[in-house]
């Protein structure tokens, strides 16, 4: 490529592990590191994203080789030729030469080392980074490492956009993991990935993509976020929705592969196709989301259909609507639009059990198999067609009810002939096909049952409870309503290994150690935990009107334990502890 230097010397033999003077090496999987403060920047928490794209990847150049076996990519591999894959003279990998990666924001070399080094089928890795220093620093590690490392990364100075612009259809893979937002970067990215190649970026800008900034997000990702308990997934379907409108751009289209909600950050993989028939479904796979400003309902609608008439033709119109009323069903209150975001599957359920079945064979080298298997294992359970969840503790809020367990309403669900899953998200989530009307409905049963004091007038919960229950809701145990996961004991929300596990500073800036360091799911936990404290202080003062309040404390501090002893159930198959603090 046009912005690629040759690849860094090997240092000779008997050096190549000398530790300069001021460095501390850093070692995850197979590969080695050399640090020196924050002079190049480093996150040990994100071994967790490094190991999760190492095992996508392996699994992708599987899954290209078997499609090149059968013919299937053949003609993909033309396509990419005739479209000038190289501007600079530059070919594209051909079927049997392995893979070519671009890493955009490579920073310590670390990951593009590591898929090097511990993937098969790769061909040439190129590191790519914008501030001359740390390609220096690059060069260093490559060379610490030598051997496979020295033979097939290539390190490059320069802009990443330009890296990909420069070498459209070049790249079977374009990994692109920002300090903070991707924006900029998705126009390029788009066009540098091989037909069917695989788009690997990550998002820490959580802020912006959860609604605390909407504007910001809007700007950056047209798309209008809300800040409500399903934020974590519609940062997920925001930013989907914002790499298939640049696709779209040039005749391409995505397919999401996996799609992770991680602490502090998201993390799509998405496979890149070119179809100038198959864009003009762009609009049938993107919606929006109706949120009630009085209580917790939703709901949503897509921007545009397609219609077939007399076997052959189709037509492309907008979205039906209105989606909702002018007033909210339940309370009556106003309503707030978000989005557009990705309405269509966030995974692929088969690539999911793939990379199950291959993450336990490769056990031994992944510093964080643990965290790895139990965020497959809640995404291999997700309802691929229900878009967001609900928080089962924020609908008893709104009612001032103690909460039931969530085994509870997900029977009743069951029971009234529904389908329901848990989120990988967020332990607390709830998705389901049922409509509202029959959430609600079992809510109100749950209330008959576990009466509450008289709410306020004008509350949503005086309007909500003011209803009779259509729905006479069956509350008695289903068994399809429990996890299978839970049933075998695998635990699916591990807790992390550190205190301070979350973003660090950009390098050249001073680490600091600060005691409190969260993304936006950890500060939702603690503002729980603080309402949690608030309302049994309030009970232990003897307050009688708070007594419902007490006792919802009460179920969500049964619940939030239910939840935290969960990891500690052995999986027989996971029983490595917390392997990846070793980075």
């Amino acid at each position: 490529m046009s912005t690629a230097e040759a690849p860094a010397p090997a240092a000779a033999a008997g050096d190549s592990k000398v530790v300069p003077e001021g460095f501390e090496v850093r070692t995850e999987g197979k590969v080695s590191i050399l640090q020196r403060a924050n002079d190049v920047f480093f996150n040990p928490a994100q071994v967790i994203n490094r190991d999760m794209s190492l095992s996508v990847l392996k699994y992708f150049i599987a899954q290209r080789e078997t499609e090149i076996e059968s013919g299937e990519a053949r003609k993909r591999f033309q396509k990419a030729a005739n479209a000038g894959a190289a501007g600079a003279g530059a070919k594209p990998a051909q079927p049997g030469e392995g893979v070519r990666v671009l890493e955009g924001l490579a920073a310590s070399g670390l990951r593009a080392i590591r898929y090097a080094t511990e993937l098969e089928g790769v061909w040439e890795v190129v590191a790519n980074d914008l501030d001359p220093s740390v390609v220096e620093s690059m060069k260093r590690n490559i060379a610490f490492n030598g051997g496979v490392a020295a033979e097939k990364v290539t390190t490059s100075v320069g802009d990443a956009r330009l890296a990909c612009l420069q070498n459209s259809y070049l790249f079977d893979a374009v990994d692109l993991d920002p300090y903070g937002s991707p924006s900029k970067l998705l126009d390029s990215a788009v066009q540098a990935v091989n037909e069917g190649g695989l788009l690997l970026i990550t998002a820490t800008d959580m802020a912006v993509l959860c609604g605390n900034h909407g504007e910001a997000c809007y700007a950056k990702y047209a798309s209008y976020p809300l800040h409500k308990p399903y934020c974590h997934e519609m940062a997920l379907r925001i930013l989907l929705a914002s790499i298939e409108q640049h696709a779209a751009r040039y005749k391409r289209y995505i397919v999401p592969v996996l799609s992770l909600s991680i602490d502090f950050y998201i993390r799509v993989f998405v496979r890149v196709y070119t179809s100038a028939a198959e864009v003009k479904n762009v609009a049938t796979r993107l919606g929006y989301v109706w949120q009630s400003t009085g209580c917790d309902s939703f709901y949503w609608q897509a921007v545009g259909r397609r219609t077939t008439k007399g076997g052959n033709s189709v037509k492309y119109q907008p979205g039906y609507g209105p989606a909702v009323s002018e007033k909210c069903p339940e309370t009556g209150s106003n309503f707030t639009m978000g989005g557009p975001f990705w309405s269509q599957p966030l995974h692929d359920q088969e690539w999911v059990a793939g990379l199950l079945e291959q993450i336990r064979a490769d056990k031994a080298n992944l510093p964080a198999f643990d965290k790895l298997h139990s965020i497959l294992t809640a995404v291999s359970e997700e309802l691929p067609d229900a878009p967001l969840y609900f928080n089962l503790h924020d609908v008893c809020k709104t009612l001032r009810t103690t909460p039931p367990r969530s085994e509870v309403l997900r029977s009743a669900l069951v029971n009234a002939g529904y389908r329901v899953s848990g989120s990988h998200a967020n332990p607390l989530g709830v998705k389901t096909d049922a409509p509202w009307s029959v959430v609600w409905d079992i809510m109100r049963c749950w209330v008959q049952q576990h009466p509450v004091k008289k709410p306020a007038p004008g509350s949503a919960a005086e309007s909500i409870l003011a209803k009779e229950p259509e729905l006479k809701a069956d509350l008695s145990r289903a068994a399809q309503a429990v996890s299978k996961a839970r049933q075998k004991g695998v635990a699916r929300f591990l807790p992390n290994p550190e205190a301070n596990w979350g973003p660090k500073p950009r390098h050249g800036r001073p680490a600091k150690q600060q005691k409190h360091q969260h993304g936006p799911q950890q500060e939702e936990q603690a503002e729980q935990a603080e309402q949690m404290a608030e309302q049994q202080a309030e009970q232990r003062a003897g307050d009688d009107a708070a007594a419902a309040d007490g006792a919802a404390a009460d179920g969500v501090a049964a619940e939030q334990a239910e939840a935290a002893a969960e990891p500690m159930q052995q999986d027989g198959e996971a029983d490595g502890g917390a392997s990846e603090a070793q980075a």
